[in-house]
This record gives C-alpha cells, structure tokens and sequence, in this order.
C-alpha cells in the first residue's frame, strides 16, 4: 500500500508539473532569468576607451600618408598642399596614444569600471541603427523617400501605431517636404528614382 501510495504521489506531481499552466510559468521566468543575465552584460570603461582610442591612431596615420603624397612640407617659400593635414594627422596619433595610455593605466587601477550597460546601450543603438540606416537610404532613394520611410518605420516599431496610419502619415510628410523645398523655395535636395519616374 505504501509503494502504491508513492507511485500515486509521483504520477500526480508528474502530471501537475507537465501541466500547460505549470509549464508556462517556468517559461517565463527562465525569460525573465535570461534577460537578466544579458542586462547584466556591460562593457569597461578600459576597455572601450582602448578601442576608441586605435581606431582615432588609425584614422590619423591614414590622414598622415595620404598627405605625405600630396607634400607635406614647404615648396617655393610656401606650405605644400599636405602640410597641414599631416600636421592634424600627428596631433591625432599622439592625442590616441596618451587616451591609450590612460586607458590601460585606468585599468590597473579600478578594471571593473562601468562604460555603460548593454540595456542601456541597447536604447541608443534603438536610435543609432535607424538613423544610420536613414542616412544610406538617402543616397539610395532620395531625402524625401527615406524620411517618409524612417518615419513610417519610427511610428510602427517605436510608437506602435497601426502599420496603415504609420505609412499614411510618413508618405504625406514626405510629399508635404518635397513641395516645400522642390516647388515652393526651389531648393533641390538629394532625389532618386522615384522623384526621377516624375520628372524632376
């Protein structure tokens, strides 16, 4: 009676634990664990401050070079046409290499300083992506496609607003822009094939 008492019990804990409800819950706090564990990823201050640091060395030995070629120094009683680019060019370096320097210094004495949170990083890249995306897609479709698009995109990602109000809303900003600036002020700005398909 005993053992069957037992099996009893372990079958009902058995079904209860594989029931949906029991199930779900566990879903969601493993979610809530795992989002979690990414919050608390984050990058140092060392560490970032480093890389910011070779990539502004970098940009400034490639200033360097490439106006060592066009002459760096003095022609005929006046500066050649590199000599005050290559000049930015050392600044740049030796401005990369004291950054470096303090970073690595900063490191050994507080390494586990915070640069920001990958939470908190995940809100500017929110921004950053789009933006940067926007930037491209002028030189694709024209300033006034891509804003109607960045903004259509905005409203129904961020804002959460119904898909047709978020494009109806970005296609008349955008039609709204281009008679502002191309028919009313004359102003040409950035087009592509569509503002082209139209004549203009």
């Amino acid at each position: 009676m005993t053992t069957n008492g037992v099996q009893g019990e372990d079958a009902a804990h058995s079904s209860h634990a594989m029931s949906p409800e029991v199930a779900a819950r566990v879903a969601r706090r493993e979610r809530k664990a795992s989002r979690g564990r990414r919050d608390d990823m984050r990058a140092s201050r060392r560490t970032v401050d480093a890389a910011v640091a070779l990539v502004a060395f970098l940009i400034g030995v490639a200033v360097m070079v490439d106006t060592y070629r066009l002459g760096a120094g003095w022609s005929k009683g006046s500066p050649e046409s590199g000599y005050f680019p290559f000049r930015i060019g050392v600044i740049i370096c030796l401005a990369s290499a004291v950054i470096l320097f303090r970073a690595l210094l900063r490191g050994r004495h507080n390494p586990t300083e915070i640069f920001v949170r990958w939470g908190e990083a995940r809100l500017v890249l929110a921004v950053l992506i789009p933006t940067l995306a926007y930037i491209l897609g002028i030189q694709l479709l024209g300033i006034y496609v891509a804003s109607a698009l960045f903004i259509a995109g905005f409203m129904r990602v961020s804002g959460r607003y119904a898909t047709i109000k978020a494009i109806v809303v970005g296609a008349a900003i955008g039609a709204v822009l281009f008679w502002l600036f191309e028919i009313q002020f004359l102003v040409p700005l950035p087009k592509g094939p569509v503002e082209s398909w139209l004549g203009y």
